[in-house]
């Protein structure tokens, strides 16, 4: 099987390349890329591997529109059979803690401002990803829901809005991701793990990078440690 990982943020692909220190690193037009990407070196013997499935990861770069751009690459030049995103998000107090990882099942878009129709958040760029060719019951513990998009940090102003729409986190990203999958007609496993969980005084990691990058460290590695077992779960 034919998989490509694409990891978006900068600090999120900082964290991944060490995890595969022997692989060498290409580059596409839009930034770096690992194949054949072997198991990450932390992985015990003992562990499941991605061995089995050719292992493309992609730097898709942070925002829309890089997100969309090499997502129409790989589905174009690598021919996936199963596309992946594995990141962070920012979830919204009250609807999830930090550390949580969401699969996601719907993303949308909240930063297109639209002033001459009704309407605070368009459904043109909304996806509903389908998950039915996960086998069940899933390798590990998820919160499925669905996830906002904007090429924005989340403001604490915008949760009850999106909250309302029925997000539970939001990030830059997943909502480009899942349209272009979605128009080429190409599965699509998308999983983001809480990074911070922002409130009405915004979040501990906002003005501090540190925080963030030392949690994707973690979050970064239990993605790719959980990812065998994701990949087990592929009805073919």
């Amino acid at each position: 099987m034919n998989v490509v990982v694409l990891i978006s943020a900068n600090a999120e692909w900082e964290a991944v390349k060490p995890l595969f220190p022997n692989a060498p690193i290409t580059h596409t037009p839009f930034g770096e890329s690992i194949h054949p990407a072997p198991a990450p070196s932390h992985l015990k013997p003992e562990n499941p591997t991605p061995d089995p499935w050719n292992l493309t990861l992609l730097h898709s770069n942070w925002g829309k529109i890089s997100s969309a751009a090499v997502m129409q690459y790989a589905i174009d030049h690598l021919s996936p059979d199963l596309l992946v995103n594995l990141g962070t998000c920012g979830g919204f107090e009250g609807c999830v803690s930090q550390g949580d990882v969401i699969l996601v099942e719907r993303t949308f878009v909240y930063d297109i401002l639209e002033l001459m129709e009704e309407g605070d958040i368009t459904p043109f760029y909304a996806s509903d990803l389908d998950l039915g060719w996960i086998a069940e019951p899933y390798p590990f513990p998820v919160r499925r829901g669905a996830l906002a998009s904007a090429d924005s940090d989340l403001l604490p102003e915008k949760i009850a809005l999106l909250k309302s729409k029925g997000a539970i986190a939001a990030d830059w990203e997943s909502a480009a991701l899942a349209w272009v999958a979605q128009k080429n007609k190409v599965r699509l496993l998308i999983l983001r793990a809480v990074s911070d969980v922002v409130h009405e005084q915004g979040s501990d990691a906002y003005n501090n990078y540190e925080v963030f990058r030392e949690r994707t460290r973690e979050i970064m590695k239990l993605l790719f440690d959980q990812l065998p077992g994701w990949l087990s779960s592929v009805r073919l």
